[in-house]
């Protein structure tokens, strides 16, 4: 019922609200990110910071709510001995979320969406991926199709791609998620860079060349996330050249230097909700937040967008 009635809102070109980030929400609230998979092991050890992220991004107006997975994967979670618990943390992200619509929604459809990410070992310190540890394209099918599967068969709503910067890496992802049956959105990530929109995964690609080798692979919802407010405007110009669907935006705000990410210049929340009413005046029809941004800029957005519904 609640995918059905996002698809409905979409259809009569409504907009359909996200929630901001997990990951970072995590941090801010106590939880330890690991040095390997980031927030994934947040998932075991604070259910209960977890579980309240949920739920107050739905009491903020969120249609969507994102489970804990961007980096639960068997790749990363493998590098600290973990390689067993993919699934079981997969299931248990799920179930937290679940449980989260259930205290929160009242009644209301909200969706709950399973995060795949094509995450790579990053380098100790950095933002960009460690070639040393990055595993073999067959190791990245198999995990893709793990978690893919665990989180069809947990009970999400859909599947969004997250953070898809690199053609080879994200045609795995998406085989993997279409192949469960599930509806797939596809989030790209960009970066400016000596003023040029560039892929996030690497300076030298034009956006506007991984954009369509990325979006071939299909999708009901395509657009951007984990890509700096102020790249929004000019990724979706590109982006809209390539996508005739509907319209995505959750960006980010601050910078990543794993394994935390660094709240700094956070854009204040009534100066992305304004950003947001832009976005959504130019076409973008799901609208919400990634890495940095919180609770309040979900709530800001949703008060400030709520006469377009």
């Amino acid at each position: 019922m609640s995918m059905a009635a996002i698809r409905e809102r979409l259809a009569a070109g409504k907009v359909v609200f996200l929630d901001g980030a997990i990951g970072t929400e995590l941090q801010k609230r106590g939880a330890p990110m690991d040095d390997d998979a980031w927030c994934a092991v947040a998932t075991e050890t604070h259910p209960h910071l977890l579980r309240a992220i949920h739920a107050d991004y739905i009491r903020a107006g969120a249609d969507i709510i994102t489970a804990n997975t961007f980096s639960s994967s068997r790749v990363l979670l493998g590098l600290s001995g973990r390689a067993d618990r993919a699934a079981p943390l997969g299931r248990r992200a799920v179930e937290i979320a679940l449980e989260a619509r259930e205290r929160a929604a009242q009644g209301r459809p909200v969706a709950v969406a399973g995060s795949i990410s094509h995450m790579v070992p990053v380098a100790p310190g950095a933002a960009v991926g460690d070639p040393s540890r990055t595993p073999s394209e067959a190791a990245l099918r198999e995990s893709f199709h793990e978690l893919a599967d665990t989180l069809a068969t947990a009970g999400c709503d859909l599947l969004l791609m997250e953070m898809m910067s690199h053609p080879v890496r994200a045609r795995l992802a998406i085989e993997a998620a279409k192949a469960t049956g599930l509806p797939v959105w596809t989030g790209l990530s960009a970066r400016s860079e000596a003023g040029r929109v560039v892929s996030y995964v690497r300076e030298s690609w034009p956006f506007g060349e991984v954009v369509p080798q990325i979006l071939a692979h299909g999708g009901e919802v395509a657009g951007l996330m984990h890509t700096n407010v102020t790249t929004i405007g000019p990724a979706l110009e590109i982006l809209r050249a390539h996508w005739s669907g509907p319209l995505m935006a959750y960006p980010d705000s601050g910078y990543f230097k794993m394994p935390d990410w660094q709240f700094e210049d956070i854009i204040p929340p009534d100066d992305f909700a304004r950003a947001c009413v832009g976005w959504v005046d130019g076409g973008v029809q799901v609208i919400g937040g990634c890495c940095g941004l919180s609770v309040e800029h979900i709530a800001a957005m949703t008060a400030a967008l709520r006469s377009r519904r």
